[in-house]
């Protein structure tokens, strides 16, 4: 081939539905074209569609004849210059049967490609095509390796987060149930009363901040349902209206007929609350939101993009904004708990990690892609299931009297603080307590009363023995007695993908005196 003077040299790459996805020329004065400025293309019935379709290498000593004869190129008004090629020879690059592109070679003389050629040319495309596999699998290999590291480090983040956010809800256990027994004690006109309220209005607070390290962490305690997302981004729109401001146009692109999937809708309303409240922070001084829904098929290819990914079919919402937009630096972080762009004070930096957390508690993925001043796209898959939506009626009732009783509990939590609170609160509503620092001395307490104990309190993480084992070692003794149990996060004692197992009963921490003494009225009356 090298004795053949050269006009050109081609190479075109191809994706699976044979469309052209990159193409690289070299002319013969050193001109090049940037692949990144082509644009994807069908192949025709060219000299290159022909090599993909019969697999053969294809050789024209006349082209410009040829072309002459092609009513599309007459239509555009061809014309001949310097760089027109007299004959080309071109073959199909092939990877385990598989077409990956082709390699085309041009002259600038008549008649200038022979049988030799074709065969030089059919080993060039194998060389060339293995040599773009190659690199091909190490780059996949790259963008693997390096999105397992992400998922691990995101991973002991959300193991660090959601064991601090456990701690963090004890001790607001305690601080948020003293300020609420307090104020049941203080009279309105009394002074300390304002600073009781402020310390309770500072607890509900943390309560928030925890609950979104939760979030992240994949520890919280979620109620999946089979629902429609568009039937929740339509309900939620309302107030979604109200976040962004006047300023800021909201469209809504839902393709009608998405499937079903099985997530909280409470979660999915937050997720894209703090979607909007970003894309409203990128665009200060205006701009476009779009929220957009479909269904799309995750084939393997595109699943092997990400880490954790099944492939199948899913749900895709896309939320995108035409603000400011982030480099690839900050994408690289933005999904970190406590990692923020805005100042002090302007943000707790828990708004992405809390998308990520409960978009991988149900067994989805989101993924962000974005430019410096081109706006930004975050997009949320989540897999579909066939079944139909649940039903839910809400119905407004009074809020009445906590309930109260008489019953024997047995209460069993390692944390002093809160064990003395919620003996206080269990006792003050008329309840026998019995109380254990541990399980070790639960047990010894369910065998020394002969009196019957009708309810136990335990929290579920504990050293030494869980509630979960507290309770099954204590049921053979006190087979009657029903079981609550409390934690600061979902432990997967008692959970499961993050749902409750069937037939438990929990108590998320911190919980308000009343929502004890309610659910433990609930748990005793229940048939």
């Amino acid at each position: 081939l090298a004795s053949v003077p050269c006009v050109g040299l081609i190479i075109s790459l191809y994706d699976a539905e044979h469309e052209v996805r990159k193409c690289a020329y070299l002319w013969y004065d050193h001109q090049e074209l940037n692949p990144s400025e082509v644009e994807a293309a069908p192949v025709g019935h060219g000299p290159a569609g022909q090599a993909i379709r019969t697999n053969t290498v294809i050789v024209n000593n006349d082209f410009v004849n040829h072309l002459r004869e092609k009513p599309n190129y007459i239509a555009i008004g061809f014309e001949e210059d310097s760089r027109t090629p007299r004959s080309i020879l071109l073959a199909p690059m092939i990877v385990l049967g598989r077409v990956v592109g082709t390699i085309e070679v041009q002259s600038y003389e008549l008649g200038a490609y022979r049988r030799e050629h074709e065969t030089a040319m059919r080993m060039a495309g194998s060389l060339a095509a293995n040599v773009i596999e190659n690199v091909r699998l190490l780059e996949q290999e790259r963008r693997t390796e390096e999105q397992f590291r992400q998922s691990q480090k995101m991973e002991a983040i959300g193991q660090l987060a959601g064991g601090i956010a456990h701690d963090f809800n004890n001790l607001l256990t305690a601080i948020n149930g003293y300020s609420d027994l307090s104020l049941r004690h203080l009279e309105q006109s009394n002074p300390v009363r304002r600073n009781v309220e402020q310390i309770k209005k500072a607890g509900q607070r943390a309560s928030d901040l925890t609950r979104q390290l939760l979030a992240f962490s994949r520890k919280q305690m979620l109620q999946p349902k089979i629902i429609n997302l568009n039937d929740v981004i339509t309900d939620t729109s309302k107030m979604l209206r109200r976040l962004i401001g006047e300023d800021i146009e909201i469209v809504l692109h839902l393709k009608p007929s998405i499937g079903k999937v099985k997530a909280d809708p409470s979660q999915i309303d937050q997720v894209l609350m703090n979607l909007v409240v970003n894309a409203r922070d990128a665009m200060p001084h205006g701009g476009t939101l779009t929220i957009e829904t479909a269904n799309v098929e995750m084939d393997r290819a595109i699943a092997d993009k990400y880490v954790s990914v099944q492939s199948g079919p899913h749900v895709i919402v896309s939320v995108s904004d035409t603000g400011c937009g982030m480099t690839e630096e900050i994408q690289q972080h933005i999904f970190e708990p406590f990692f923020t762009t805005k100042g002090v004070g302007k943000g707790t930096g828990l708004g992405l990690s809390t998308v990520y957390g409960i978009v991988k508690q149900s067994d989805g993925y989101v993924s962000v892609d974005s430019e410096e001043t081109r706006g930004t796209t975050f997009k949320i898959f989540l897999p579909r299931v066939d079944q139909d939506a649940s039903v839910e009626v809400k119905k407004a009732a009074d809020v009445p009297e906590p309930p109260r009783g008489t019953e024997t509990i047995l209460l069993v939590e390692d944390e002093e603080m809160v064990r003395n609170m919620t003996r206080i609160i269990l006792e003050s509503s008329g309840y026998k307590v019995l109380a254990a620092s541990d399980g070790k001395e639960a047990l010894r307490l369910a065998e020394e009363n002969s009196e019957p104990i009708d309810l136990m309190l335990t929290d579920v993480v504990m050293p030494q023995m869980s509630g979960r084992m507290l309770a099954e070692q204590i049921a053979p003794m006190r087979p009657q007695m029903r079981v609550l149990y409390m934690s600061g996060y979902a432990d997967n004692a008692i959970v499961h993908q993050g749902a409750l197992e069937e037939g438990l009963a929990f108590l998320p921490k911190p919980f308000a005196p009343d929502a004890l003494a309610f659910k433990v009225r609930e748990i005793l009356d229940a048939k």
